[in-house]
């Protein structure tokens, strides 16, 4: 229930007026592609298994993808890696994610975000991460029996730090690097990897070889 009334703070939250803004105006202009669709056109709730021992943290909506479809990371080449790379370790009952209604489901995984709204040029500002600081925090208290947090990229470390260094101001932050790994003093492990944005892996600075390798390792901490 509690994660039932955090998904409803969300996608009714008005905070960053540009980001709103900017939803809707790509949820009324649309791609081309999607002419025919209605967009979802405002914030997008996290996604997954509410025992999760996984915690997901990406940076943001896609315009035509998570904007258009209501769900993280759906309707996208993003999520077409994502998906494809949970599936291929069992957290997913398909590699596929078109639509909220084409049957996905994850299992130990749950999947946020920095920021709840498509910014423009993918680039939230400073301040609307902080405003979507407080929804990940709460996440964060209800997975309090998490294991493993994947950032995937350097603004999610980012975000996701601040929130750890409100706890334990005294730890160093960890460098971001694909693959590493961070052990925070409660037990809890920080696994880091690149988005799979097109810019990363259309330019081959992400392969599907190194994006398999990180979700190979989530399935050791579980152990």
């Amino acid at each position: 229930m509690k994660l039932k009334v955090l998904e409803k703070k969300i996608i009714s939250c008005t905070k960053c007026k540009r980001l709103i803004s900017h939803c809707k105006k790509v949820a009324q202009e649309k791609r081309r592609a999607y002419k025919d669709e209605l967009y979802w056109g405002k914030p997008v709730p996290s996604f997954g298994d509410p025992h999760a021992r996984i915690l997901i943290i990406g940076l943001a909506p896609a315009a035509h993808g998570a904007n258009r479809t209501g769900r993280m990371f759906t309707g996208d080449r993003s999520g077409d890696w994502l998906y494809r790379a949970l599936h291929k370790q069992g957290f997913a009952n398909q590699s596929q994610s078109s639509n909220i209604k084409d049957g996905l489901t994850l299992k130990d995984v749950f999947i946020t975000a920095s920021a709840h709204c498509a910014p423009p040029q993918n680039k939230p500002t400073p301040k609307e991460l902080l405003n979507c600081a407080s929804y990940l925090q709460e996440e964060l208290k209800y997975f309090e029996n998490a294991k493993v947090y994947l950032v995937l990229g350097q603004i999610a470390l980012d975000a996701f730090w601040k929130l750890i260094a409100q706890t334990t101001p005294k730890l160093k932050k960890p460098k971001f690097k694909h693959g590493g790994e961070y052990a925070l003093p409660s037990g809890k492990t920080i696994l880091m990897s690149y988005h799979p944005s097109q810019q990363n892996t259309f330019t081959g600075r992400l392969t599907e070889p190194m994006f398999d390798a990180v979700f190979t390792k989530l399935n050791r901490f579980l152990t």
